[in-house]
């Protein structure tokens, strides 16, 4: 059971990295509003890093072509889902919180969940060859990648309309799902196909959040100072990724 507890105490500092959002909950309204739009941008290349640097490279890997079509499945699916949530909540054109807020936490928590099953796995592996070191270390990489992309994911729940203390809450809740997906691959270890769906499916997902919600909200802000800081939010949010990639090893 050793390898349990060390899995579960893995993924749950992971999932409470859901919290770091706190560091912004005690700023004005109007501070916090500055720095939204760049939190956005932010988010957007992370999203799109994480799909196309980090998500698609390890499906291809195992599916190979079969992954665009998980790909299509993902973006099509989370279209189908925007608009069943806008006629579920919204009437006529007055909605208090942005549809891209739920699709958010729903990719997000898929990709908990297959963060949960990589660290499972890892330290499955781990226990099996007596490389003790190799579980914790991949939960250092998973950590030092969810703490921007968690950043990123609560400026997204305050720019959509929650309040700072609903946005820690779903975020945290959200982050829940890998110690799911953890628990699932201790107990459940053939379930390897699903993670190679889930993959992909998640990384369409990110792509459409991006580029059919975040990026349309960036739009709003047309000045060039603005537009600036909105390109240089968004590469920092790519580069972030492609540097853990390469750090990574991956």
């Amino acid at each position: 059971m050793n390898d349990l507890v060390a899995i579960l105490a893995s993924v749950t500092i992971v999932s409470l990295i859901a919290f770091v959002g706190i560091l912004f909950i005690g700023l004005k309204e109007n501070l916090l509003r500055r720095i939204l739009t760049a939190l956005i941008g932010f988010a957007s290349g992370n999203l799109l890093g994480g799909a196309f640097l980090h998500l698609l490279p390890e499906a291809i890997e195992k599916t190979e072509a079969v992954t665009f079509y998980y790909v299509i499945l993902g973006i099509v699916s989370f279209f189908a889902l925007e608009k069943f949530l806008y006629w579920r909540h919204c009437h006529e054109d007055e909605c208090p919180v942005h549809m891209f807020v739920y699709l958010n936490l729903i990719g997000d928590g898929i990709h908990n969940f297959i963060d949960g099953m990589i660290i499972a796995a890892t330290y499955i592996i781990s226990f099996a060859s007596g490389n003790y070191q190799l579980g914790f270390a991949t939960t250092l990489a998973v950590i030092f990648h969810e703490i921007p992309q968690e950043i990123g994911d609560f400026g997204v729940l305050i720019y959509g309309g929650l309040s700072k203390k609903k946005a820690l809450t779903y975020n945290f809740i959200s982050a829940v799902t890998a110690i799911l997906g953890a628990l699932t691959t201790y107990f459940l270890t053939y379930l390897q196909s699903i993670e190679t769906l889930l993959v992909p499916f998640a990384a369409g997902g990110f792509i459409y959040i991006a580029a059919t919600d975040l990026m349309p909200e960036l739009h709003k802000r047309s000045r060039a100072s603005a537009s600036i800081a909105q390109l240089i939010a968004i590469a920092l949010g790519i580069g972030l990724m492609a540097y853990l990639k390469i750090a990574m090893g991956a």
